[in-house]
């Protein structure tokens, strides 16, 4: 992974995001570039939290945009005590040399409350970039 890391917290759950190109799983002469993003989400609040939804923007370095939504991550919808943390890795294929992801987490209170956790933008960047994203 990246020594590069984007960070971001909501009301005590921060969120860190290693992204790091996959230069063996990318095709470049087919327009297909990949990125591998490690995840760590540290519940640093008093309360009980579980993560129920993801919702991710991503954008090629073409300005196309996809919006990916689902049910927890990498299949899971874990539930984090006060000090928890929780890490997953995941991947994103796109056909440009470059991109940029962000979004939001939808997590479930012990209450019931829902709050939305930002997501940090963070770019995708290979060495076959031409130009960074704006």
């Amino acid at each position: 992974m990246s020594d590069l890391v984007f960070e971001s917290s909501t009301a005590g759950i921060e969120v860190r995001v290693r992204p790091s190109f996959l230069p063996d799983e990318s095709r470049p002469a087919a327009s297909r570039f990949v990125w591998a993003y490690e995840v760590e989400i540290e519940n640093g609040s008093d309360d009980v939290w579980q993560l129920t939804h993801r919702c991710w923007d991503i954008i090629d370095g073409f300005g196309r945009q996809q919006n990916v939504e689902g049910e927890g991550v990498v299949g899971k919808t874990p539930v984090l005590q006060p000090g928890d943390v929780f890490r997953y890795t995941s991947g994103v294929p796109l056909s440009a040399p470059s991109g940029m992801m962000g979004g939001k987490y939808i997590m479930l209170g012990s209450e019931g409350e829902v709050m939305d956790v930002k997501i940090p933008t963070f770019s995708l960047d290979s060495p076959y970039n031409r130009e960074r994203p704006v």
